[in-house]
């Protein structure tokens, strides 16, 4: 499934292809993804200029003056900003068709989506999708910081993994690079939530931040489906130090890579250092 790096690495590639331009149109290829297509997706969206391009956990919104896209690529989804003649495959599920500019001519958005998990629904203006309701805040903003995690794994006996994979406590963390964060802080990730000491937590949201910020440089992890907008891969699979490793030497000390099930996620770790 495409991470929060792979979302926003998307979102840089479209939006400066959509912003300011006004949708012509909406072809839907099927009426649903994971979820059925809303009516407002072809009577409300076309005529309307896209204002920003935003990236909410690892949503995409396409703001306009009266309401808003809201997209998910789900486990295998590719947007990409073609020409309108661009040869339909067969998972090419929904095109969204863009006015010419001064320096470019029409173009669509198009949603592929082989494994239909993805999904387009609507928000309208001034009001807040449910699906978007109960996030904590972004990985990369001031608003997450150790302190945060402290505060709120006091008490928990969940494995500090899985509690930091938690869109209640903050957004986009997932399996991939909650392996990596963990590996670069140092901590285990069985070890309970709560028994993890505030300056610990300070080290662990500081390596979150710096990881998610160096994969979005790079491009994301391309390990399976995901593709930037340009069509070229991302590079940061390139640079991963536990995940996927299982069996190999730990790129820090040598020890082999050890692998776990957690919340039914592949789990990487380093015993040697990671306590």
């Amino acid at each position: 499934m495409p991470e929060l790096p792979e979302v926003e690495t998307t979102r840089r590639g479209i939006a400066p292809h959509l912003i300011g331009r006004r949708v012509t149109g909406v072809t839907l290829r099927r009426p649903d993804l994971r979820w059925p297509i809303p009516p407002e997706i072809t009577t409300q969206l076309p005529g309307q200029r896209i204002d920003a391009v935003e990236r909410r956990a690892k949503y995409l919104l396409l703001h306009t003056e009266i309401g808003s896209a809201l997209l998910h690529l789900g486990m295998t989804g590719v947007l990409r900003v073609l020409p309108p003649d661009a040869l339909v495959g067969k998972h090419d599920h929904v095109d969204i068709a863009l006015e010419p500019t001064a320096t470019e001519g029409p173009r669509v958005l198009r949603f592929t989506d082989a494994r239909r998990f993805g999904c387009l629904l609507w928000q309208p203006a001034g009001e807040t999708h449910e699906l978007l309701e109960a996030l904590g805040p972004e990985p990369l903003t001031d608003d997450f910081d150790g302190d945060l995690l402290w505060r709120l794994s006091r008490g928990r006996t969940a494995a500090v993994k899985l509690f930091l994979m938690d869109n209640a406590i903050v957004v986009g963390v997932g399996n991939i690079y909650a392996s990596e964060a963990l590996f670069a802080a140092g901590i285990d990730p069985r070890k309970p939530a709560g028994s993890i000491s505030r300056a610990r937590y300070a080290r662990l949201a500081a390596e979150v931040k710096r990881i998610l910020a160096w994969a979005i440089e790079r491009g994301g992890t391309t390990l399976r489906d995901f593709i930037n907008p340009d069509g070229a891969p991302g590079y940061f699979f390139r640079e991963l130090q536990v995940y996927g490793r299982e069996g190999e030497a730990c790129r820090a000390c040598g020890t082999p890579v050890r692998q776990v099930v957690l919340g039914q996620r592949s789990t990487f770790w380093c015993a040697r250092c990671q306590k």
